[in-house]
């Protein structure tokens, strides 16, 4: 195991640039080698010094004893830095404070246009003005819209879209995923629109909705249901909660629920933007398609 601490260290792939060293493995941080690594600041006893010392041997010989060794760590400091200057070798450090780039493999990079899910075995397409979650209170976050706003009614900020993925748990024996997609985009539309996890009420309630979707739709290959609703807020424009409930494709099949929630204001990502998310859910490992078989049977 290495004890290396975390710190800066030249990148064994990427000449020229240090790579973050976190004390276990390699992270994708890298910036370019600083200018005084590059080229060390010169020491006391180079050129100037030299000549100096030269100077004082021809005023006595006593000193010329004493500044002959420092003429001599003048030119090997002067050399060195000749050489480093000309872009020559210089010789290696006996130890190394970096990691081993030979024991350490580099961490692969995410894909930046699709965010994985490994516990449902899914993967969801990053469309056009939204991003992988940060800075999320919920793990459950996978997408939302950059940036944030202050919520119309409680103090708090709000963001204009979000999708989350959950497994379902205590289902009921035979409930049908027509069953729980009702069931779970009412729970949505109240966590989104009326009150919050914490007793927010950050639209000062929800007090209408209307169905907009309900139907069988393919999702990552699976059969699964979607119910979506518009809904109305005491203050603020309202907007859309969407669930899409299908079995998963790994482990034990678990239902899965990917749950969206959209402003309906003008600032915020279109409607179809939904549409395209659920469209492009994948299994983990599939290189290309969207939802699988059936999965051009979506929401209008």
């Amino acid at each position: 195991m290495s004890m290396t601490p975390p710190g800066w260290y030249p990148d064994p792939h990427a000449p020229a640039t240090e790579r973050w060293w976190d004390g276990t493995t390699w992270t994708q941080d890298r910036r370019p080698v600083p200018a005084a690594a590059a080229r060390p600041a010169r020491e006391p006893g180079g050129r100037r010094t030299r000549a100096v010392a030269v100077a004082a041997a021809g005023v006595a010989l006593v000193a010329a004893a004493v500044t002959g060794a420092v003429v001599v760590l003048g030119e090997d400091t002067d050399s060195a830095a000749g050489t480093e200057a000309r872009g020559g070798p210089s010789a290696p450090p006996t130890t190394t404070s970096g990691p081993d780039p030979t024991a350490v493999a580099p961490r692969p990079s995410e894909d930046p246009s699709r965010v994985t899910d490994q516990l449902n075995g899914i993967t969801l397409p990053v469309v056009d003005g939204w991003q992988k979650a940060e800075n999320v209170a919920s793990a459950d976050i996978a997408l939302t819209t950059p940036g944030t706003y202050t919520c119309p009614y409680d103090d708090g900020l709000c963001r204009s879209g979000t999708v989350a993925t959950r497994t379902l748990t205590g289902v009921a024996a035979g409930a049908s995923t027509r069953t729980l997609a009702a069931q779970d985009v009412a729970d949505a539309a109240d966590l989104a629109y009326d009150t919050d996890a914490v007793g927010q009420r950050p639209f000062g309630g929800m007090t209408d909705h209307k169905v907009l979707v309900a139907r069988q739709i393919a999702v990552a290959g699976r059969a699964g249901y979607l119910v979506r609703w518009k809904v109305t807020t005491a203050e603020g424009p309202g907007g859309y909660v969407q669930s899409v409930v299908f079995p998963s494709s790994v482990g034990s099949q678990s239902l899965v629920a990917v749950r969206c929630t959209l402003d309906a204001s003008a600032g915020a990502p279109p409607l179809s933007d939904l549409d395209t998310i659920v469209k492009g859910i994948r299994p983990v490992g599939a290189t290309a398609g969207g939802g699988g078989v059936g999965s051009s049977v979506g929401p209008t």
